[in-house]
């Protein structure tokens, strides 16, 4: 349909790695194993929150948040890129790539802001213990989680409302998902309201939270070094040295992906640097945390039943 001199796309064609066959049944292999494990990870987090009293707490309410994101965040791009993977009709409908789109980016806006907080719930852990839980109190920690959603989800609402409306002179997606950037590449003009936008909140929420995290950690790690509980030091240390890997990860690949000059000679990059941001962090997320923390790894062999809790605790 002509409206304008340019064409309203109903479907786009994803090149993916489209160039590299032999590679696509290696990363169909990689990216479904991730997304399994995605997905049985992330569940046994949110269900043993949810279960075990004694994760009642503000750390393990943001950790469940943080796992349902990552439930939400592959599910809307990975199933796609299997299916494409396998097939040699790499497409996708406008409206599901307008959903893939705001879906991708609401959680990992969302999720930028959800690790500032759970770095300064850390902070008041470590470093203000006996007001802990008057400053962190149930209240609070539903505030701060809805603020987290309500940031996210608002600012990828006017990004993609805002990046959908702009003409396309082609349909062809150098990408294996509808992601925002690769899309608006293929924009017939430039948008400086767009390009502003995104610039802003990219600044937002990403060197933003950044800067809050390491300052919640320098004073972390201040008053870890001043403990003269050798004990106190481990869990302290275990704890963060769980949330700051995740933290890595997570702003590394973002920061590499949406603060940089674009440019076509990098776009394999990206691509490659997309699919680890996408199925590699989400997966890892629930190991990191269960495997470094005790009170995880009790919660869960009480929910299989493997052992009685009083004798989990005398082993560990």
């Amino acid at each position: 349909m002509e409206r304008e001199n340019f064409t309203i796309w109903s479907i786009f064609f994803l090149e993916g790695f489209s160039q590299y066959p032999r590679l696509e049944v290696v990363l169909f292999v990689f990216s479904l194993v991730m997304y399994l494990a995605t997905l049985l990870g992330n569940s046994t987090l949110i269900l043993i929150t949810i279960l075990d009293s004694r994760l009642k707490t503000p750390m393990y309410l943001f950790l469940g948040n943080l796992s349902f994101m990552d439930i939400c965040y592959t599910s809307a791009s990975i199933p796609t890129l299997l299916v494409n993977l396998m097939s040699s009709q790499k497409t996708i409908i406008f409206s599901g790539c307008a959903v893939q789109m705001y879906l991708s980016l609401a959680m990992g806006s969302t999720e930028c802001v959800l690790l500032a907080v759970m770095a300064y719930d850390r902070y008041v852990a470590i470093c203000n213990p006996l007001r802990y839980s008057i400053i962190m109190n149930r209240c609070v920690c539903a505030q701060m989680a809805t603020v987290s959603w309500v940031t996210g989800c608002l600012t990828t609402l006017l990004e993609t409302s805002l990046a959908l409306q702009i003409p396309l002179c082609g349909n062809l997606i150098d990408h294996f998902t509808c992601e925002i950037l690769a899309v608006l590449k293929l924009a017939c003009t430039s948008s400086l309201l767009v390009n502003t936008i995104m610039l802003v909140d990219s600044i937002l929420l990403l060197p933003i939270p950044m800067l809050l995290i390491c300052i919640s950690y320098i004073f972390i790690l201040s008053s870890i070094l001043r403990s003269s509980s050798a004990e106190g030091r481990n869990k302290a240390f275990s704890t963060c040295g769980a949330h700051l890997t995740v933290v890595i990860l997570y702003y590394g690949a973002a920061l590499s992906m949406y603060l940089k000059p674009s440019s076509s000679k990098v776009q394999k990059i990206d691509k490659i640097i997309s699919l680890l941001y996408g199925v590699l962090t989400p997966m890892l997320n629930p190991i990191i945390y269960s495997l470094r923390n005790k009170e995880v790894k009790d919660a869960m062999k009480k929910l299989l039943g493997k052992i009685p809790l009083h004798q989990t605790h005398e082993h560990l």
